[in-house]
């Protein structure tokens, strides 16, 4: 029978701070970044849970979802909601509380039976199998069991605006204008582009970080966004000369520019074209 997913969403507000107190500014610098801060910033979270089972003959459902509202309340907006994480959940006390570890904790409460009752876990008719964490409009974190194993990954969003025009050189100008129709007009058209690049890796035990996310921004702005924005990439960028800029073209082009530069493993990239139509690859 087939397993089918199903994915509900909770918010909850807290405040948190990237600092240890047994060390320097300095330290705390060299660890947080110009994150490093004695004092609490807060954000409005959003979190996504996925699960996965087959459907009950009888309700016709995996689980009944009021089943899962009560264990997300009870094992995570109950606690973290207004909340300081650093000082009011006992799982931040020493660990640092970004989204990578809040995950993993988040992880941990909803599948672990030993520390808690079954009223406050996820069903066993159903397994866990995605979390995912947005922490601002340009940051969210992804923990996902990939054959039975967890993995971690960051997503970071990113805009640039360019224009182009979609014209193959190797089609005469009757095939250009039935394929690509408006968007073949001499003079070009523009986007609003939205990049998303997706890292993924072990979180240093540290700072709780995958990467230092201010390397990876300076790494995709210099590669794509200072490089991309206010440009026509027919006519400004070289890599795109006698190529078509289609966003299919466009996506494989930025994978290459950032894989093996960020400061993680380049897990994904996606591209948005307008907010109906994105381009996406993984390594995966």
């Amino acid at each position: 029978m087939s397993r089918i997913q199903m994915t509900r969403r909770v918010t909850f507000s807290s405040g948190h701070r990237y600092w240890n107190p047994s060390q320097s500014l300095e330290q705390n610098r060299a660890t947080f970044g110009p994150w490093a801060s004695p004092f609490n910033h807060g954000h409005n979270y959003v979190l996504e849970a996925t699960v996965q089972g087959t459907v009950d003959p009888k309700t016709g459902m995996l689980v009944n979802i009021k089943i899962i509202d009560d264990v997300l309340r009870q094992c995570v907006v109950s606690d973290f909601d207004q909340r300081s994480l650093n000082d009011e959940v006992e799982e931040f006390s020493t660990t640092p509380p970004s989204v990578e570890n809040i995950l993993e904790v988040i992880r941990h409460r909803l599948t672990c039976r030993q520390a808690r009752t079954e009223l406050t876990c996820l069903p066993k008719e159903v397994d866990l199998v995605k979390l995912t964490l947005i922490e601002t409009e340009t940051l969210y974190g992804e923990l996902v069991n990939h054959e039975n194993a967890w993995k971690t990954s960051l997503t970071r969003t990113y805009e640039f605006a360019a224009s182009h025009r979609l014209h193959a050189p190797n089609l005469s100008q009757h095939e250009n204008d039935e394929l690509y129709g408006k968007c073949n007009n001499p003079a070009g058209h523009g986007h609003n582009y939205v990049l998303e690049v997706t890292v993924s890796g072990t979180p240093d035990p540290k700072s709780g970080m995958l990467c230092d996310l201010g390397q990876l921004d300076s790494v995709v702005h210099s590669e794509v966004v200072d490089r991309y924005d206010h440009k026509n990439l027919n006519e400004d960028i070289p890599e795109f000369r006698d190529r078509v800029t289609t966003s299919e073209i466009v996506v494989q082009e930025i994978w290459s520019r950032l894989d093996g530069k960020v400061p993680a493993k380049l897990h994904r990239v996606r591209l948005f074209e307008t907010a109906r139509n994105a381009f996406e690859i993984s390594r995966d």
